[in-house]
């Protein structure tokens, strides 16, 4: 076969230069030139290097490729790589100096390799036609299945961590059916975020750039070939090189987006409420009630900073009933603007109400008519439409100015954006589809993105601060509007546990600010499944306590008093360990590795990782391991390679071994790891959006760790510009002695003086500690927690209290002997 039967040739574009070369000889390359077309018959593969490790891969039939606005990404274009290319009997090649793409010039089949040669992945399948295809229903690829490979991603799935073997539908919403117990609670069909991105174990990810629904067969047909396909458009992916998943979270979520911080006090206690009357109580809802309500979590000293009003506030309209937003406030609220002013007096930071993405007419507003009549919603096939068209900017300005302005203007400060999955599908409430046109079937998937979009970006503008989105659906990129709350699923211990597993999918596919209703959504709650929820909760990236159930509503006072103990215990806990878990949130920022982290995140060649979905790292120092058994005494826990230590008591384990603990009630399973350096502050009624205080270092011995602190104003978005500080921790064991170094706050913000307190976890008790240089004095242990210089040993806890103080640019150490 030569070039008169098939025309294979590259096109280099940059802005309006093409370069063409069709035959051996007669290639001709330059270094700002690197967008790549070959072409055989009416089969066109474009390549387009982003960075050494990433690539884009567009393959369509026809004159060109399509060009749609991408609400995936997060950005319409990218600077691209100058690659080396040749050619050699027939194939193509391009070499990164990371990896080696080889393509067919006659099938347009691709092989990637590494730098060694190794092969990652394939398009020559022994079982079946590999490489692209299209037919009438879909497009998609077949590529090489390699013998001990495994799969990850997906977004926020219920059902499975590991994939090899099985096949996933991704398409935003829920189950459908009802009885809800079979339909809705389809833990199966969950799939209000779903991600169309995979990491493999063999070190790649590819991220199947497409809005469609999507289809991927992970080994189920055949242990030879994989395959990913869409209900429609292009076959346009990227594939990306790690080896390590967490440098595929970095390119995948460099492609669509990180998360930017929420404002710190939203790393505390999120609360919701219903008013006092939830769907089919409305007539007792009340603005007392909601005032009541955080009056009685300040009085019985339960922190917390964000409160929510969900759907009852709101008159519910003449045509969409619940499931539209009128903007009228129901009658029983009397008047909204003061109950505001009074909820901002006690020290809430931030206080939103929930709506849905359908305008409707109220009794006194008509902003369905009103929108219908300019064109702001989104158009039907048999009516004008419901929707507000959030992909367009004019509906959206619309939208904001006549209806969310009517109640921002009076102290809503964010928004919980609901049911984006009823666009061109039916909704949860109700047997309504919304648009179901093609160009509908094909933004279904990125409603949600464009939804969460605008009220984040309008919200941040109007309160001059960084904005924050609270959303149910999602979809590639939704992380740049955070954040998701998994849903709403019953009371029930059959949840408890797919729950948990959403979150950690979810945070192996680029989303890392995620939440969930403690204790179930729906039902009454059992007490013990309430604080064994909220337990898990309060270890989530998101803490949030919200419920439907009347008259319970998830108030963790009505659940019992040992489930309100524990409830508070662990809101305290979670406030004293804020300064660890903002860090952690920076880190995201920067890099899209996840608040919560699946096991296999940080252990990718340990097998016994691939399975393990009811334990998740929270941060980079502590595994949490849940309790899902009612009336569990034990659970089997599995921690990975290096030494681990008990939280609670200090009981030292080996890892890369399965252990059976005790588990009272009291409890949640908590694992530090050797070396462990904890950053926490005192107990906080809310954020004051001040510096912290004094912090405490929890620290658990190791032979050298590191931790660095993050800290910044905890509102604006000045840290994108580099106005925060970094302060390093080190803790070096030599022989019988330790050192502690706190180090100077570096960058542009000024944290101020502070005391820093030691809590190190040591069998021994010294007979010295010094702080530079210079003996510190023995004090009673609850002096030195107040801040005072000195040291204390607790023999029954075997801890090792020291405390001193020191300045923003200073340094001081600690030694002990």
């Amino acid at each position: 076969m030569n070039n008169s039967h098939f025309f294979a040739a590259f096109f280099i574009f940059l802005a309006q230069t093409s370069l063409l070369f069709a035959q051996e000889g007669q290639e001709s390359l330059s270094n700002d030139q690197n967008t790549y077309l070959i072409s055989a018959g009416n089969k066109n593969l474009q390549l387009q290097f982003h960075s050494p490790d990433v690539f884009r891969v567009k393959t369509f039939w026809g004159e060109q490729p399509e060009e749609q606005y991408s609400y995936m990404l997060k950005q319409q274009a990218f600077d691209l790589l100058p690659v080396k290319s040749t050619k050699d009997e027939g194939t193509f090649i391009f070499e990164t100096g990371r990896l080696t793409v080889k393509v067919d010039q006659y099938s347009l089949n691709l092989m990637v390799y590494d730098s060694q040669g190794n092969l990652l992945s394939g398009e020559e399948v022994s079982d079946a036609d590999g490489g692209a295809y299209q037919d009438t229903d879909a497009v998609g690829a077949i590529k090489t299945l390699q013998p001990d490979e495994h799969f990850f991603g997906f977004g926020e799935r219920m059902d499975f961590l590991d994939r090899r073997g099985k096949e996933v539908d991704l398409n935003v919403g829920r189950g459908l059916g009802r009885p809800h117990i079979i339909g809705a609670y389809n833990v199966m069909e969950a799939n209000y975020a779903p991600v169309p991105f995979f990491m493999s174990t063999k070190g790649y990810g590819i991220f199947f750039h497409n809005s469609y629904a999507t289809h991927w067969d992970l080994g189920s047909e055949s242990n030879e070939h994989l395959s990913f396909e869409a209900e429609g458009g292009e076959l346009d992916y990227f594939f990306m090189y790690g080896p390590d998943f967490p440098k595929l979270l970095y390119h995948y979520t460099g492609l669509t987006g990180r998360s930017p911080l929420l404002p710190r006090f939203a790393h505390g206690l999120h609360v919701g409420t219903y008013s006092g009357g939830t769907w089919g109580h409305e007539e007792m809802t009340s603005t007392h009630y909601v005032v009541g309500l955080a009056r009685k979590y300040r009085e019985k000293g339960i922190p917390f900073d964000v409160l929510h009003l969900d759907s009852t506030w709101r008159m519910f309209g003449e045509n969409g009933g619940s499931g539209a937003t009128t903007f009228e406030w129901r009658e029983t609220f009397k008047d909204p603007a003061s109950m505001f002013d009074s909820l901002y007096a006690m020290d809430i930071n931030m206080v939103g109400l929930h709506l849905r993405p359908r305008f409707d007419n109220g009794k006194q507003l008509d902003l369905l008519n009103q929108a219908r009549a300019k064109g702001y919603v989104y158009p039907e096939e048999d009516n004008p439409g419901e929707f507000v068209n959030f992909f367009d900017e004019e509906a959206v300005d619309w939208w904001w100015d006549n209806g969310v302005m009517r109640i921002a203007e009076i102290g809503a400060m964010f928004l919980k954006t609901d049911e984006g999955s009823a666009f061109g599908r039916k909704a949860n409430e109700s047997d309504k589809t919304g648009p179901r046109t093609e160009e509908a079937r094909r933004l279904h998937n990125v409603f949600p993105v464009a939804y969460a979009k605008a009220p984040y970006e309008k919200f941040k503008e109007y309160n001059g601060m960084r904005g924050m989105n609270h959303t149910r659906e999602g979809y590639a990129g939704i992380q740049r509007y955070p954040f998701i709350w998994a849903g709403d699923w019953p009371s029930e211990w059959q949840y408890y546990g797919p729950v948990i597993k959403a979150g950690i999918n979810v945070g192996l596919s680029g989303v890392g600010y995620w939440s969930h209703n403690m204790g179930g959504f729906e039902h009454d709650a059992d007490p013990e499944l309430f604080a064994r929820w909220v337990q898990f909760g309060m270890f989530s990236p998101v803490a949030h306590v919200f419920g439907m159930d009347h008259p319970g509503y998830k108030e963790p006072w009505n659940y019992g008093d040992k489930a309100e103990e524990i409830f508070t215990q662990y809101d305290k806990l979670r406030y004293r360990l804020i300064p660890y878990i903002y860090t952690t949130a920076f880190q995201q920022y920067q890099s899209g590795t996840p608040i919560m982290r699946a096991l296999v995140l940080e252990h990718q060649e340990d097998y016994n990782t691939y399975t393990v979905d009811d334990q998740y790292y929270f941060g980079d120092q502590m595994i949490v391991c849940p309790v899902l058994t009612k009336e569990a005494q034990t659970r089997t826990v599995y921690l990975p390679e290096g030494t681990w230590y008990d939280y609670w008591d200090g009981t030292k384990y080996e890892g890369k071994q399965y252990y059976n603990i005790v588990t009272p009630l009291e409890e949640l399973p908590i694992f530090v790891k050797e070396g462990a350096i904890i950053p926490m502050q005192d107990e906080v009624a809310y954020d004051n959006k001040e510096a912290y205080g004094t912090i405490t270092l929890d620290i658990f011995p190791g032979a050298s760790s590191r931790y660095r602190l993050f800290e910044d104003d905890g509102v604006s978005e000045k840290y994108m510009d580099g106005h925060y500080a970094e302060t390093l921790f080190q803790a070096t064991s030599e022989g019988d002695g330790l050192e502690v170094r706190v180090g100077k706050s570096e960058g542009a913000y000024d944290p101020g003086a502070r005391s820093y307190v030691l809590k190190i976890h040591t069998e021994t008790e010294p007979t010295e500690v010094m702080l530079n240089g210079e003996d510190l004095a023995q004090l009673d242990a609850a002096a030195i927690k107040e801040g005072n210089a000195g040291w204390a040993y607790d023999a029954e806890a075997k801890v090792l209290w020291a405390g001193g103080e020191k300045n923003a640019d200073e340094e001081i150490w600690f030694d002990i002997k």
